[in-house]
């Protein structure tokens, strides 16, 4: 899930062309590793279409509070740099692909 980004989330927000899902999580959270597999099976048939990346919640306070992330994990899908869709909670990846499908 790794490509060339730029230095901050802000200028990814506002310069990357492809739909960014953005997963807010945490090394102590269960629920988010339930769902980092799932989100490396949706990387995979949906990378050139899709943008993953993550932000640790305890590195990055600042940027899931101004997402109002208080439930981890949060993925949010952002096109052109604006909130789209949210989903709180874990998921596989063919519930993750029916709640994102639609804004791809």
């Amino acid at each position: 899930m790794t490509e060339s980004l730029p230095p901050s989330f802000d200028d990814l927000l506002q310069t990357h062309k492809k739909p960014i899902l953005v997963d807010f999580w945490a090394e102590w959270c269960a629920p988010c590793k339930i769902v980092a597999p799932e989100l490396v099976k949706l990387h995979q048939e949906w990378k050139d279409r899709l943008t993953i990346i993550k932000i640790n919640v305890d590195e990055k306070q600042h940027i899931a509070q101004r997402y109002r992330v208080s439930s981890i994990p949060t993925l949010i899908l952002f096109k052109n740099g604006v909130e789209v869709q949210r989903l709180v909670g874990a998921a596989s990846a063919e519930n993750l692909k029916k709640h994102f499908a639609k804004f791809l």
